[in-house]
């Protein structure tokens, strides 16, 4: 009996060895292969899961990213937008009209495509001194908002962009009664100027005059009304803005050079690495089709000659500016992950 035993244990270990060696072959590595890809796919998954909104992941890119096809699915964008803005964002019956209003149109018919990108964004109004909040408790997907990209707000938001660039000046009554050129002539303390608490403008301002008297309040239009009663002598914000104001309002001139730099960009949630390059992406898209110059010579193009468009990616560092791939021409040569530096 025992020999008969060990006589089938050694068919059965000659059988096994026979299977192996067949095994062996290209069906083991096809299978050691297979295994090496899944493993690989599973951890890709894995991270694509992970990152959603955050870091872009290899090999689905732009539009077609995790974290803007989540928006896509969703149908609708919720967009922070000032409403009191002349020119570039005013609220009305048919909605907000301006060109930051147009740039968000057009960011969401890159998302989209369907030539109706009204009827899948809902904007939410947005003043100065809360856009940071909404982007950080995830109110909106992204502000777009005469929104001054810096290094400050960089610390708790991502910035696309910039998608414009304007400076800083100061409006005054129309004749310039108190000859009023630059923020010096304010630094007396006898004259009062407004802008808008939570504004870069604000902080510019009193840099450049700490020894003026200023007065704050949370929309432009609110310092408008008060040069207008006569409670202030000057406002101070980006210079668009301005002409926006006196094109609004009258009875009022933009005086000075421009005494700051100011690029807008499209804020979006820190880490939401998808679509902040989807939409430099996007930015650049329009730039090359015209569709921005028109948007421009619509609204603020009333009051100002068209300029060129700014630099994408020339403000904030971040490690990757653009999605792989990308077919922006200030993409060449970096493979879409240039780091601009800050000016």
């Amino acid at each position: 009996m025992r020999t008969r035993r060990l006589r089938v244990f050694g068919l059965v270990m000659i059988l096994m060895l026979l299977l192996a060696a067949c095994g062996g072959g290209d069906g083991g590595g096809d299978s050691a292969e297979g295994g090496g890809d899944g493993g690989a796919t599973e951890e890709a998954a894995g991270a694509s899961e992970e990152d959603g909104g955050g870091e872009a992941a290899g090999g689905t890119v732009g539009v077609d990213a995790p974290g803007v096809q989540e928006l896509k699915e969703r149908g609708t964008i919720l967009i922070g937008i000032k409403e009191d803005q002349p020119l570039f964002g005013v609220g009305g019956p048919g909605g907000v009209e301006g060109f930051d209003a147009e740039i968000a149109k057009l960011v969401v018919e890159g998302i989209f495509q369907d030539g109706d990108p009204d009827s899948h964004i809902e904007f939410q109004e947005a003043v100065s001194a809360n856009r940071e909040p909404f982007l950080q408790n995830e109110e909106v997907d992204m502000v777009i908002a005469t929104y001054t990209m810096n290094e400050e707000r960089d610390e708790v938001v991502d910035f696309a962009g910039p998608y414009y660039k304007t400076g800083q000046q100061l409006m005054v009554p129309e004749g310039n009664p108190e000859g009023i050129q630059s923020p010096e002539d304010l630094n007396t303390g006898d004259l009062t100027t407004c802008s808008v608490e939570g504004s870069t403008s604000l902080q510019n301002f009193q840099e450049a005059a700490p020894d003026a008297d200023t007065i704050t309040f949370d929309t432009y239009s609110k310092c408008a009304e008060a040069m207008n009663d006569g409670r202030v002598d000057a406002t101070t914000t980006d210079g668009a803005i301005l002409f926006g104001l006196v094109d609004e309002f009258g009875g009022f001139e933009v005086v000075g050079d421009e005494f700051s730099d100011e690029p807008y960009g499209i804020g979006v949630p820190e880490g939401a690495t998808d679509l902040r390059l989807y939409l430099n992406e996007r930015i650049c898209q329009i730039q090359q089709s015209g569709e921005w110059d028109q948007a421009f010579e619509d609204t603020v193009g009333v009051v100002a000659e068209t300029p060129e468009p700014p630099e994408i990616g020339s403000v904030l560092s971040y490690d990757q500016v653009f999605p792989e791939g990308s077919e922006c021409p200030q993409a060449s040569g970096s493979g879409g992950g240039s780091t601009e530096s800050a000016s």
